[in-house]
């Protein structure tokens, strides 16, 4: 087997020290093992590590397993998984270091950890695992289209402009205001939008779409709770518009998992979503702009290590 491992370096601003730890890790795994096939990467701005990867699997003799370990936050992470993407069988191991791993979470907060020791992430076993397609982009976990998108773009905004420390404080703040003037902006509250899902017509006004390919979202279960990332199906939740205090309740209730009376889940292979107003689209921690998303699933399009014999949980719904 091959190995990749790409560190993000802005994963670890003001923490060198960490980054130098992880590193004699790796060096003290592989001193023990018989011919070695590893090498250690950084990616130095975004997409980076893809053509890295590109480069990385070409030197790989014919037949090898590759396996590329993404260190750092959620943006390494979804560069090696675009990457990925387009190799064979290719294996992705995410050593979370940083802000919160939405993918990982479906594994158990107090399983984490796990996933940052070297010499258990490398002798883990991978399980297919699906991802979401929309033209040359995948996403591993889930794509917002509406108020959280719109929400979660002004707060990335806010840290682009603001030192670790500072953004820290400021963007609770930020994002607790931006909820109420969002929820009260009918332009983003009670967009229109033309909806196919399997080519069922589910055209109207939407405060929150959600496609799914993994149950949570900001580190908790959001009401797409019986997301699982291995059933070849994209879990589809639509929030209809509603009142500004209605909505507010309803986004609320729908992060901490449970499901109001004006959403509605449906589980799809494709999605088309077009507006006339441009919508802000959530794909991962990755932002765009755009009047149409066409979403399909691609069915074990990458294996993901899971330490310790981990596996999906088997989807179960509970009481709403």
């Amino acid at each position: 087997m091959k190995h990749i491992f790409v560190f993000d370096p802005k994963s670890f601003f003001g923490q060198q020290w960490k980054m130098d730890g992880i590193l004699d890790h790796i060096g003290q795994f592989f001193r023990t093992q018989h011919k070695p096939d590893f090498s250690i990467q950084f990616s130095r701005y975004r997409r980076d590590a893809i053509v890295i990867i590109q480069e990385e699997a070409e030197k790989a003799q014919p037949g090898d397993v590759i396996r590329v370990y993404a260190v750092g936050g959620e943006e390494i992470l979804y560069d090696c998984i675009n990457a990925a993407a387009h190799f064979t069988d290719m294996q992705v191991a995410s050593i979370p270091h940083g802000e919160l791993n939405d993918f990982l979470s479906i594994f158990g907060e107090k399983n984490i950890e796990k996933f940052r020791d070297i010499p258990t992430i490398i002798n883990a076993e991978a399980l297919p695992t699906d991802l979401i397609s929309w033209g040359v982009n995948f996403a591993l976990n889930s794509c917002y289209i509406g108020l959280n998108s719109t929400l979660a773009a002004r707060v990335q905004e806010l840290k682009s402009s603001l030192n670790k420390g500072s953004f820290i404080i400021f963007s609770k703040i930020s994002n607790f205001f931006s909820s109420i003037f969002a929820a009260f902006d009918k332009e983003i509250a009670n967009q229109e939008f033309k909806i196919l899902i399997d080519d069922v017509d589910y055209s109207g006004h939407y405060s929150l779409i959600h496609v799914a390919n993994g149950p949570c979202y900001a580190g908790r279960k959001t009401g797409a709770r019986d997301a699982v990332p291995n059933d070849g199906l994209l879990d589809v939740a639509l929030i209809k518009s509603a009142s500004a205090l209605k909505t507010m309740w309803s986004i609320k209730r729908y992060s901490k998992g449970k499901r109001p009376g004006n959403c509605h889940v449906v589980q799809a292979k494709k999605i088309t979503i077009q507006s006339e107003k441009f919508m802000w689209i959530q794909l991962d921690n990755e932002y765009f702009q755009d009047t149409n998303i066409n979403m399909s699933v691609v069915p074990n399009a990458v294996h993901m290590v899971a330490v310790e014999g981990l596996s999906y949980p088997v989807p179960v719904t509970p009481d709403a």
